[in-house]
């Protein structure tokens, strides 16, 4: 790897670690606050939306971002003609949205819904306006403006859900906090971005990117329609339950998305810079993949470990019903950005219709496990999803091994070191701690007996990855 692109990479992910650190500080701070403050109906209610929120964020962007990343010859006429694309979309999407408001309450049997749907939608309409402008910051690894960017959105709004919060506006906080962040957040794109838009409306520039950008779209879409498809589920027949589960699926994501967050922020745009030699990008796609194994795996396998006493002590008893669904959803969270890896490689290598395949074939299969699990209840439906996502990692390998020829062996021995001395850690730490009898000392103590036992083995096998990190992090702090 060139020096150059080796400091743009480091920097991309301290840039990318120290945001989404920073990020899910912010949440977790918010996220204390408002679980204290709000009943699970009120995290429920939002639950039920987020399918629709999700789907259109998808169709107004419609995998344009990752198009202009990759584009070769990236020029005004280009980002021009994404920018009124996406932002005519957007505006098309909530006015249908709008009027479908009143069915959207009557398909969850929830009259607060109809109104409640046409604030909360109003985000999307406003993010429609700054895809061009953070695909310019993500193709030029403007990492730093990036992460700004989403630390300010993150503080503002996080600010104001919990002062309506206070004030007795229940599920309205939670749905103006998401509406604030991203319409800060389109502010912000702006400001950093040195792109603008001039009123050409000319859209034949899409056609040269429509191709790669569609297979992304629909990629996106069924990826969020199979990561949401569950919570659509416990609405309609298990509606106790949503706000339980929405509850752990919102701490599980901030665990997972601090390390898919720091990768992707780099990933794509480095590994597409070295796509004419593939041996250079297969050196560098399996650093990658030590270093997110090395930081995914404790992290996730340790929030699991202490999830029983992070609930009780953060958000209080009337929440420990979400805590076994949070555990398993951190064993699913640790290998999400591995896969996020793979994913990036391959749209690098501008597959993206293996992308949408592979998409495809794993979402369909999540589906039939759901509905013929239905009946053995929700942990069953959830343990069945995640083995079926981890198992899928062997599909994005055969791929990868097709396209820069990393071997199976290459990437277990990449993977599975950092797997099982995070297991065999927390499995020590469970075994150390468990006579302790004040939940205060217990959630102390396993954290710092896991970090610990995970940082000595790290440095008495001498882990490049482990010496790598430390490195670049008292090297920076002197610079």
């Amino acid at each position: 790897m060139s020096e150059d692109l080796k400091g743009k990479t480091a920097k991309g992910l301290f840039w990318g670690g120290l945001s989404n650190g920073l990020q899910q500080l912010l949440n977790l701070f918010f996220g204390l606050f408002l679980g204290r403050i709000l009943q699970p109906t009120d995290y429920g209610l939002i639950g039920m939306l987020t399918i629709f929120v999700v789907v259109a964020n998808a169709l107004q962007e419609s995998g344009f971002t990752g198009a202009l990343v990759n584009k070769k010859d990236l020029n005004h006429k280009d980002l021009n003609a994404v920018f009124w694309f996406s932002t005519l979309m957007g505006t098309a999407l909530y006015l249908i949205l709008f009027c479908c408001a009143p069915l959207i309450a009557d398909f969850y049997d929830e009259p607060l819904l109809r109104d409640l749907s046409r604030v909360l939608f109003l985000g999307f309409l406003l993010s429609s306006s700054s895809t061009a402008h953070n695909a310019v910051l993500f193709r030029n690894l403007m990492v730093k403006q990036r992460a700004m960017t989403y630390l300010f959105a993150q503080g503002i709004s996080g600010t104001v859900g919990i002062i309506l919060a206070l004030n007795g506006m229940a599920y309205w906080g939670l749905a103006m906090q998401s509406v604030t962040h991203l319409a800060v957040q389109t502010i912000l794109l702006w400001h950093f971005s040195p792109w603008r838009p001039t009123l050409e409306w000319d859209f034949r520039p899409l056609r040269g990117m429509i191709a790669f950008s569609s297979k992304i779209l629909l990629t996106n879409l069924l990826t969020h329609i199979n990561n949401n498809i569950f919570t659509v589920l416990l609405g309609k027949f298990y509606k106790p339950q949503v706000g339980f589960y929405t509850q752990a699926n919102k701490w599980s994501y901030m665990g997972q998305s601090l390390i898919t967050g720091m990768v992707s922020n780099v990933a794509q745009p480095v590994l597409a810079k070295v796509n004419d030699e593939t041996d250079r990008q297969r050196e560098i796609f399996r650093k990658m993949l030590r270093f997110t194994s090395f930081v995914a795996f404790p992290t996730l396998l340790g929030l699991a470990l202490v999830a029983p006493e992070f609930i009780v002590i953060t958000i209080k008893e009337k929440w420990l019903p979400c805590v076994p669904y949070l555990q398993i959803l951190c064993l699913w969270g640790a290998f999400i950005p591995i896969t996020t890896l793979f994913s990036n490689l391959i749209i690098s290598r501008g597959h993206s219709n293996i992308f949408l395949y592979n998409t495809v074939a794993v979402g369909l299969l999540q589906i039939i496990l759901i509905f013929a699990m239905k009946s053995l209840g929700i942990m069953a439906m959830l343990s069945a999803i995640v083995t079926l996502h981890v198992l899928w990692l062997f599909i994005w390998h055969y791929f990868a091994q097709r396209m820069i020829g990393i071997r199976l062996r290459d990437v277990l021995k990449d993977v599975f070191p950092f797997l099982g001395i995070s297991i065999l850690c927390m499995g020590c730490t469970y075994l150390i701690t468990q006579s302790i009898e004040n939940i205060y000392l217990m959630f102390i103590a396993k954290i710092i007996v896991a970090a610990a036992l995970y940082a000595s083995i790290m440095y008495l096998t001498k882990a490049t990855v482990f010496r790598e990190s430390l490195h670049y992090l008292f090297q920076h702090k002197k610079g």
